[in-house]
């Protein structure tokens, strides 16, 4: 019999602050209401803010990211258009499985796992493209399966120095509400995100940001489409409604999330984040081991990727953390299986929490045949945590 709490250390689901909790036990409402909408008009607003956007719209669709994915390809894109996507990690690779089965004409870039997003490739075929047969670039922010995080603001400026009018299509599921995120700034068409990861959230929301150019692109767009179209979507928003019945729970929780975040400020989240990260990557290196990651410049605020030492079965590791400490630790993916376990430090997360997690894995580590000094990592961490916290305005001009 298991005592105490489990300890969710994967990178969403993330942990649900109890506020938030609490706000989705409310009793069934009517959301034909005349004062239902209020409720949604001040949540699109508050979502605009979080995405960074003054002049496009955010849309909500019940259910994942993965809908927000299908969302955005269905209104935007037509059958055969020609898309440019890169894959290196799970993310990436099944949103480029998800733009063929729907018939688009995917130009892949593949890449090791551990890589970013490859500008200077992407440069290059987008300056050949010459007859502008690229209508899409697809870019994954953060690729959780790695621990990676992507450089969205060069694939923009790639794209305006090749004078190409291809949309940007980015997948900032688990970054968006944790690391910098510039929906206007960087030119972002068509972004994704959901509520399981930075919202603190339990999943059933896709999110999705969509740009003046985008809305009409979907005018234009004929791929078929029903429960995911625009059109629908907008003409019951500008009220606070929906075309169908809405997840009300999650509302209120999404509500409640939003407050949490707008009394923190989400300067100071994304330098939280930033700080909690650091002391993790300062405890794999103090148990000599390797982030997926290639390159300190790709290192993710929101989970780190842990490459198991030779001889180390990553799922033992897994396994052992879940059964014996309580703890949930991401596995590996694809074929980083067995080769990777993952710490997620997303969302509502804390120092103490993060020293939780190195601790668990330290044990878990030497369960599975680790050659581990108990409390390196931990202390690794700690000499971190201890410094004072960055200002989030030190964390905006790095």
């Amino acid at each position: 019999m298991r005592t105490g709490i489990n300890h969710l250390f994967i990178p969403g689901p993330t942990n649900v602050p109890e506020t938030v909790r609490q706000a989705m036990n409310v009793p069934m409402q009517d959301h034909r209401a005349h004062d239902f909408g209020g409720l949604n008009l001040g949540i699109f607003a508050d979502l605009k803010r979080l995405f960074r956007t003054t002049t496009g719209q955010v849309l909500l669709f019940p259910g994942s990211g993965t809908g927000a994915w299908e969302a955005a390809i269905t209104n935007a894109l037509s059958p055969g258009d020609r898309v440019l996507m890169a894959r290196h990690g799970h993310f990436s690779v099944l949103w480029a499985q998800m733009a063929l089965r729907l018939g688009l004409n995917v130009d892949l870039i593949d890449l090791p796992w551990g890589a970013g997003a490859p500008i200077s490739e992407f440069a290059r075929k987008l300056g050949a493209d010459t007859n502008g047969e690229i209508k899409a670039v697809f870019v994954t922010h953060n690729e959780t399966a790695t621990g990676v995080t992507s450089d969205i603001a060069a694939v923009r400026r790639v794209m305006e120095e090749s004078l190409h009018d291809a949309l940007l299509f980015v997948d900032g599921v688990s970054s968006i509400g944790c690391l910098p995120f510039e929906m206007d700034d960087w030119g972002v068409d068509l972004a994704v995100t959901g509520s399981q990861k930075g919202l603190m959230m339990p999943p059933g929301l896709g999110i999705l940001g969509v740009s003046a150019k985008a809305m009409k692109a979907s005018q234009a767009a004929t791929m078929r489409r029903a429960y995911f179209d625009f059109a629908d979507q907008v003409s019951g928003n500008e009220t606070g409604y929906f075309p169908y019945t809405p997840p009300i729970q999650l509302l209120h929780g999404l509500r409640a999330a939003l407050d949490r975040m707008q009394d923190e400020g989400f300067d100071t989240i994304i330098a939280r984040h930033r700080r909690l990260a650091a002391g993790v990557r300062a405890a794999v290196q103090a148990w000599g081991l390797e982030v997926c990651a290639e390159s300190p410049t790709l290192y993710s605020d929101t989970v780190t990727a842990i490459r198991t030492p030779a001889g180390v079965d990553a799922r033992d590791v897994i396994r052992i953390g879940y059964d014996r400490y309580n703890a949930a630790f991401g596995s590996g993916l694809g074929p980083l299986a067995g080769k990777v376990f993952r710490i997620g430090h997303i969302g509502d997360s804390n120092e103490g929490m993060c020293l939780t997690a190195i601790a668990l894995a330290e044990l878990s580590l030497a369960a599975a045949g680790a050659s581990i000094r108990f409390g390196s990592g931990v202390a690794a961490a700690q000499e971190v945590y201890a410094l004072p916290a960055p200002e989030p305005a030190q964390i905006a001009a790095e």
